[in-house]
């Protein structure tokens, strides 16, 4: 099993992710884009790189985090909503260049479940996606840039909405009135699987792959938001009565089910 892995982007998901890693026996690079970060890295034994992509290049020290690594972690979200949004396909194509640079073959490429876009029914990772958002289709055109490259070995991860500590959409949704699509399928995921899911691809070396990473209980939103908002203490979102069935997509992590593995943790706890 190869012992080096970069977890390029060490935050929310990619900290617990690295801790983990290195619990596990994993030599373990990774990256933050400030300086006052690399302490906290260092105290959990990662091997810290400041090393911040944008759309005009490179700031830091990339040659170095890239230079002995088997397996890359690429977990850097698009950041296309607001004043400081830059194009997130340009940042992965100066990612791409750096890596030609190499000699690394393996890698994970974070996405998300939004390259599917509107598309209704049971979604599986043969479904052809049909983007539309900026940030969906942002995210495909990036997926393809690297599992074209037949120098690389690339598993893509399409995560759905994500859960955790200190994380949970019931937050914002909770004040909220007269809410469309409550009728819609839940496609959520915990950070202990998103983590388990990536371990397991890692430990079972499962590359040039496509998962989707979507706990395997889909509730509407309606009932599953209100009883989210009660356990919390939160006034209850309030949704527009649409009539009664389920609607929406529903993502279904076929690939990984079926290779045998399964989730270990609920999205209502």
């Amino acid at each position: 099993m190869s012992k080096k892995i970069g977890v390029l982007g060490c935050g929310w998901l990619g900290l617990p992710l690295a801790t983990q890693l290195v619990a596990d026996g994993f030599e373990v690079f990774g990256t933050t884009t400030t300086s006052e970060k690399i302490p906290e890295l260092k105290q959990k034994g990662i091997i810290p790189f400041q090393v911040a992509l944008s759309e005009n290049g490179i700031d830091g020290d990339m040659k170095g985090f890239l230079s002995e690594l088997d397996i890359l972690v690429i977990n850097v979200p698009p950041k296309l909503r607001g004043g400081n949004a830059e194009n997130y396909v340009r940042k992965m194509q100066h990612l791409h260049t750096a890596l030609k640079k190499t000699d690394l073959k393996h890698l994970i490429f974070v996405s998300s479940t939004s390259v599917y876009g509107d598309l209704e029914g049971e979604i599986t990772e043969e479904t052809v996606p049909e983007p539309k958002t900026e940030s969906g289709t942002q995210l495909l055109e990036s997926e393809d840039l690297f599992r074209n490259d037949t120098n690389l070995k690339a598993t893509i991860i399409r995560f759905g909405g994500l859960i955790g500590p200190d994380r949970h959409p019931v937050t914002l949704l909770s004040k909220k009135q007269n809410l469309s699509g409550g009728n819609d399928a839940i496609n959520l995921i915990h950070l202990e699987d998103c983590i388990h899911l990536i371990t397991t691809i890692i430990s079972e070396g499962y590359w040039g792959e496509i998962f989707n990473g979507v706990y395997p209980d889909h509730p509407q939103k309606k009932d599953y938001y209100t009883k989210e908002a009660q356990k919390r203490g939160l006034p209850q979102p309030d949704y527009v009565y649409e009539g009664s069935g389920r609607r929406g997509k529903v993502v279904v992590s076929k690939n990984f089910m079926e290779k045998k593995h399964t989730f270990r943790t609920p999205i209502a706890t």
